[in-house]
């Protein structure tokens, strides 16, 4: 053999073992499921900044950071929630990681100011921020979790009757320059599982790993939709979520604003191989920055996998849509602090015509996608 073609075999072997760096596989077209006409006892909201959708039993809202009218930061999805909190007679417990809108802050100190008892747990983090302030200062009480895991929680319950939760803060970020959405749900069974949680936090100061498993009604219905509510690190939130996605038949779609669970990932990636198709958008800066992060895997094992375009703000959702049936929402990122340290709250809806919802927003944030 010759020096040259020895030479040659040596550069091909060295080219051959460089490593590769991963690039999305993007879905075709055709197989992201065909758009369907809204059903007919749900309502279009008209929101300045996002859009909305009102059913029998819920209301749904997303962001829109793309909207012009969202530089504005007014007429956004918290206006909506404080519309509710002006409409309060009895109570309103706020759970909340962050706080700094001030229609929210003007709705609290309204409600506070008739007589409704409105009360708040916040991350102590954050206590500081000129909104809180401004509600202990109008004699609004606001109980902090002082301790190493976050609060971070994101709901509010009214009158004992409808909860609001989702994966906005109540920031001006939150509301405004992030992707989120944020559901109401007009139910007494959901409002007694989160005023049971609110009271763990806010009168027996239990936050985190000190709370125990007591959702009085983990699994429930309302006019024929089954939800199931989870409090995270309590309810063992990461082992359900592998559940419900080991059950999926068609396709699971995914927006992740964290994603570093092994458990999830692993389980997504089993459902690819049997042929489940498997689509996700995650956040450019925490795929990045993340120790641990899933991102680099999904692509790896052939997971279409986005980074956002959201350049100006986060990719804040943490969502799965199963078989365009069900949905997970909430709080809790795809994370090993949101499974065992943080307080977190996940709804698990199962409804094709709210699923129909998410997988828009789904739509709308993966052709933004890169």
């Amino acid at each position: 053999m010759s020096k040259k073609h020895t030479l040659f075999l040596l550069v091909l072997f060295l080219y051959s073992c460089a490593p590769v760096s991963p690039t999305p596989i993007l879905l075709p077209p055709s197989t992201l499921p065909p758009r369907s006409p809204s059903p007919p006892e749900t309502e279009t909201l008209s929101l300045a900044s996002g859009y909305g959708i009102r059913g029998t039993w819920y209301s749904l809202y997303f962001t829109d950071p793309d909207d012009p009218d969202a530089q504005t930061k007014r007429g956004g999805p918290d206006s909506l929630l404080a519309a509710a909190i002006d409409d309060a007679e009895l109570s309103v417990d706020v759970a909340a990681y962050s706080m700094s809108l001030w229609s929210i802050r003007d709705a609290l100190i309204r409600a506070h100011r008739r007589g409704v008892k409105v009360r708040v747990v916040m991350e102590s983090d954050n206590l500081d921020r000129s909104v809180p302030q401004d509600l202990i200062e109008a004699g609004i009480p606001i109980v902090g979790d002082f301790r190493e895991g976050l609060m971070h929680d994101k709901f509010v319950v009214i009158d004992s009757s409808e909860v609001w939760t989702g994966s906005m803060n109540f920031t001006v970020s939150g509301a405004y320059r992030d992707n989120n959405n944020l559901i109401c749900i007009r139910s007494v069974k959901a409002a007694e599982d989160y005023e049971k949680e609110f009271e763990e936090m806010f009168v027996e100061n239990l936050f985190g790993e000190d709370t125990a498993a007591e959702t009085p009604n983990p699994v429930f219905s309302v006019d024929g939709t089954r939800l199931e509510v989870y409090f995270s690190p309590d309810d063992g939130v990461e082992a359900r979520l592998v559940s419900l996605l080991e059950e999926a038949q068609e396709n699971v779609f995914f927006l992740a604003y964290s994603f570093t669970s092994d458990a999830l990932s692993e389980t997504l990636m089993r459902l690819s191989e049997r042929g489940v198709t498997v689509a996700g958008v995650m956040d450019t800066q925490q795929a990045h920055s993340n120790i641990g992060t899933e991102y680099d895997i999904f692509l790896q094992n052939g997971i279409d996998a986005l980074l956002d375009g959201n350049e100006d703000g986060l990719m804040h959702h943490k969502v799965f849509i199963i078989d365009e049936q069900i949905v997970v929402t909430g709080s809790y990122n795809f994370t090993r602090s949101a499974e065992t340290r943080n307080d977190e709250n996940v709804l698990v809806i199962h409804d094709p015509d709210i699923a129909r919802f998410y997988l828009e927003e789904f739509r709308r944030i993966y052709d933004e996608g890169k």
